[in-house]
């Protein structure tokens, strides 16, 4: 077992444990206090705010992780934002207070940017590029299902208050625990990560070479926060019952994970740029035809877990699409401005859709997600960049 866990592929699946739990508290919190607030009366338009801190501390701490990341390495870094939402976690029963829970939200935004970023970068780095698709899909699918469990234990308010966030700080504990037995390794360093000097010149440099890659995370970003911060409280308007909305966030998350690998590995054989437009075009549409049939409970759990299918896949796809296109010293800074962009996307997701409901005169929210998935894979279509493993 000691050897195992010394071992490169031990590493790596200690690696998706960690990210796994992380995405079980990601998913828990955002619809948790989205139903809290809900039930005391909070607005729509508050409520959406109070979920970007979550975001705002990722986009905060953003600037600051890559230079951390090359001096200290991968393993503190997974250690300091691992405690960091642990400890926030198991602060939130202390006092309920909208200030109070939003900067501990922005605090477990910081401890995940550190995790995420480094672990995400640590399995980009390492992996050969005709295992990329493959690997990052599985990081993607261990994402999903603690993202896709989350959901489920929101009922668990209804027993006691406080309950859920002790039981995801537990697990997440349980997690970072295992991050101890992991030697610590660093990213590498030569040609043009030297050559950008400075972190605003690495990050210049990766936007000029693949803007187009952070794309699909930043339609991630958008589509997971607001599904799951703001679509509660629209589906508890529409007279949907809080468990039902659990079991549709949980099915969208369940067809995420079940496409999540064969999509990773179409993608190291065909190019990853086919296979996101074919994501999120047929996400758009799946989305956009629940529209008509929300009001149906069930029919729409059955239309989440088809959109899953398509686009829950899209922010793996777009980190593995980065790592094609980028040079593999610049891995960490194209790493970091995926984590930015479905920052961005996260933080304008609840705003926009908490905005929406309040002002778009009872048009379906379904549709504005519809909108930016098919904006997204417009821009994609018409960027001319093909990745390096169409050209093999």
């Amino acid at each position: 077992m000691k050897g195992f866990l010394k071992s490169e592929r031990g590493r790596f699946w200690i690696l998706v444990a960690i990210v796994s739990i992380s995405g079980f508290s990601q998913g828990m919190l955002l619809p948790l206090i989205a139903v809290i607030f809900e039930q005391d009366g909070v607005s729509s338009a508050l409520n959406g705010l109070s979920a970007t801190g979550l975001y705002v501390g990722t986009l905060l701490i953003a600037p600051f992780m890559e230079p951390q990341l090359r001096k200290f390495g991968y393993k503190p870094l997974i250690l300091v934002g691992g405690g960091l939402v642990i400890l926030s976690l198991l602060l939130f029963p202390l006092w309920k207070s909208v200030l109070f829970w939003f900067v501990l939200r922005i605090l477990i935004g910081v401890g995940d940017q550190a995790l995420h970023f480094s672990t995400q970068t640590w399995i980009t780095s390492t992996s050969s590029q005709h295992r990329l698709g493959r690997n990052i899909a599985i990081y993607g699918m261990s994402f999903s299902i603690g993202f896709g469990a989350g959901p489920l234990f929101v009922p668990m308010v209804e027993i006691f208050e406080a309950l859920p966030f002790i039981v995801s700080g537990l697990l997440c504990l349980l997690a970072w625990s295992l991050v101890f037995s992991l030697r610590n390794d660093f990213p590498e360093v030569s040609g043009s990560a030297m050559t950008a000097k400075g972190t605003a010149g690495r990050f210049k440099a990766a936007v000029i070479i693949a803007w187009v890659a952070f794309l699909p995370p930043l339609g991630y970003g958008f589509l997971e926060a607001s599904l799951n911060a703001i679509y509660p409280v629209y589906a508890l308007r529409q007279s949907i019952e809080v468990g039902m909305v659990s079991i549709m966030l949980a099915a969208f998350s369940a067809g995420a994970i079940a496409t999540q690998l064969p999509l990773g590995n179409l993608s190291d054989r065909i190019g990853r740029r086919k296979v996101l437009l074919l994501a999120l075009l047929g996400g758009a549409a799946v989305f956009a035809t629940a529209s008509f049939y929300e009001t149906n409970a069930w029919l729409t759990v059955g239309f989440f877990a088809f959109a899953g299918m398509f686009v829950g896949s899209t922010f793996s796809l777009g980190i593995s699409y980065m790592a094609d296109l980028m040079p593999k010293d610049l891995l960490p800074t194209g790493n970091l401005l995926c984590g930015i962009a479905f920052s961005i996307g996260s933080l304008a997701g609840p705003s926009m859709g908490g905005l929406f409901i309040e002002y778009s005169g009872g048009l379906s929210f379904l549709l504005l997600i519809a909108g930016i998935l098919l904006l997204i894979a417009v821009l994609i279509a018409l960027n001319s960049n093909v990745k390096k493993v169409e050209t093999i």
